[in-house]
């Protein structure tokens, strides 16, 4: 198991800005309710998109979308050149896919550690016999697991929590360790599912600083979330939802701007929008 370097990180990856993963007309329909309705937009390798909109829009349902949770009734999600199709959601993973949750899903009675080397035997190749005899292979990857989580609690500034289990460790911790398990699995795309929900403004930017390392050791970044300040600090793009429609999408400051985006967040349509611009 390769060190988590940006070199390392930098030599794997492909053509810069290239189309990482592609939502193409996805619509996913509960009953006779639409969740999304043909939403298509790309996640370039090496950014980091916002996915954004008021609540109800289908973010966290474009997000499970993509991650194997549900699967599309009509239309595609494609990672890396590969339809992601009925795949299972540990074969997402090990395409190079990994996610966090809004509720933090850690194992309480395990260790910071131990949680972080569940992440990193996603990709152990040693089976039962192996760990039973302990044979070479199961050493080594035992080894280099320890390694791997020890560099990524140092990294979310854990290292120091490292033998603490995971229930005593503060609210703003457990998300980072949240972070660190996710990274584990070595993913290509990560994708932060509200990560600064509950967080006072010094734990928010601490977490902009982390999602930046995040993204310069050559991984891909996918972020939902509520505070505009965060977003709009920390991404590269921002595609937006309303009612499962896409109806925006582009850099921050266009997104600020676009008077549809104005509109679903202050609940007024566009010619109202027209006629108080004409009074400014």
């Amino acid at each position: 198991m390769p060190e988590l370097t940006k070199d390392d990180r930098s030599a794997q990856a492909g053509p810069a800005g290239r189309p990482l993963l592609s939502m193409e007309s996805v619509t996913l329909r509960f009953g006779g309710v639409v969740a999304l309705n043909e939403v298509s937009f790309d996640i370039r390798e090496g950014e980091i998109l916002g996915l954004i909109g008021p609540n109800g829009a289908g973010k966290t349902t474009a997000f499970n979308a993509l991650t194997g949770v549900y699967q599309p009734t009509s239309g595609r999600v494609v990672f890396d050149g590969q339809p992601l199709g009925k795949r299972k959601r540990y074969q997402i993973n090990r395409l190079g896919i990994a996610r966090t949750f809004q509720n933090i899903r850690l194992f309480g009675n395990m260790t910071a550690r131990e949680n972080v080397l569940v992440g990193a035997d996603s990709h152990h190749r040693s089976g039962v016999l192996n760990s039973l005899f302990r044979l070479p292979l199961h050493r080594r990857e035992t080894r280099e697991g320890l390694q791997l989580a020890d560099e990524l609690l140092e990294m979310m500034d854990l290292g120091h929590r490292g033998d603490d289990l995971a229930r005593n460790l503060s609210y703003g911790e457990q998300r980072r360790l949240e972070i660190a398990r996710a990274l584990a699995t070595r993913p290509k795309l990560l994708c932060l599912d509200e990560p600064a929900a509950g967080f006072n403004p010094v734990e928010k930017q601490r977490l902009m600083d982390l999602i930046r390392r995040v993204r310069d050791l050559g991984n891909t970044v996918l972020l939902i979330e509520h505070d505009m300040r965060l977003v709009m600090g920390v991404t590269d793009r921002i595609v937006v939802l309303e009612f499962g429609k896409k109806i925006a999408e582009g850099a921050p400051e266009q997104i600020r701007n676009d008077p549809a985006v104005i509109a679903a967040y202050l609940g007024v349509d566009d010619d109202q929008l027209s006629e108080e611009d004409e009074h400014l």
